[in-house]
């Protein structure tokens, strides 16, 4: 039975451990760039009904294919280095639609947009932060702003709550 399988915990510590691992990347966006690919990598290689080009102009349909996998794995196994992956993933899915039998017939080109943009958009998540003690005595309710307090003189206080690797974000 499937929920007794559930219920021993040897699928309890999976899917918890699965989602961490998951919403710790940009786990779409460098789907949608293997797949892009993918499609631009097998296009070349499929019957001659099919390709476009053929021969030696089929070896760039390959690199491309083959680079914009890695950029995919790239961002899941270095999630920091997310920025240089999403760029390149859509310079090169774009490129695609010139050198690659229209970019794998369109798909390639769109997948690879996609996830690149999904890959440079995505932003890690910000663990909560825990009230210091000075602002846990500080009243809920101020009647406004005290001077030499507020969030631009407070250099503790950030102006975001997501902690950005790259340091790009104060």
């Amino acid at each position: 039975m499937l929920l007794s399988g559930r219920r021993n915990g040897r699928m309890d510590g999976r899917r918890p451990s699965w989602r961490r691992w998951r919403r710790g990347r940009p786990f779409w966006g460098g789907l949608a760039a293997i797949a892009a690919g993918a499609w631009i990598c097998v296009l070349p290689l499929a019957p001659l009904k099919i390709m476009l080009q053929q021969g030696v102009a089929g070896i760039p349909s390959v690199l491309m294919g083959i680079v914009m996998i890695v950029l995919g794995l790239t961002a899941w196994w270095a999630p920091h280095q997310r920025t240089l992956a999403g760029i390149l993933t859509t310079l090169i899915a774009t490129a695609a639609l010139v050198l690659s039998n229209l970019g794998g017939f369109l798909i390639g080109t769109l997948l690879g947009i996609l996830g690149g943009g999904l890959i440079f958009a995505w932003q890690p998540y910000a663990t909560p932060r825990a009230p210091d003690a000075t602002e846990a005595a500080e009243p809920t309710a101020s009647p406004g702003p005290i001077p030499g307090r507020d969030a631009a003189a407070d250099p503790t206080r950030s102006p975001t709550p997501l902690h950005d690797s790259q340091g790009v974000q104060p």
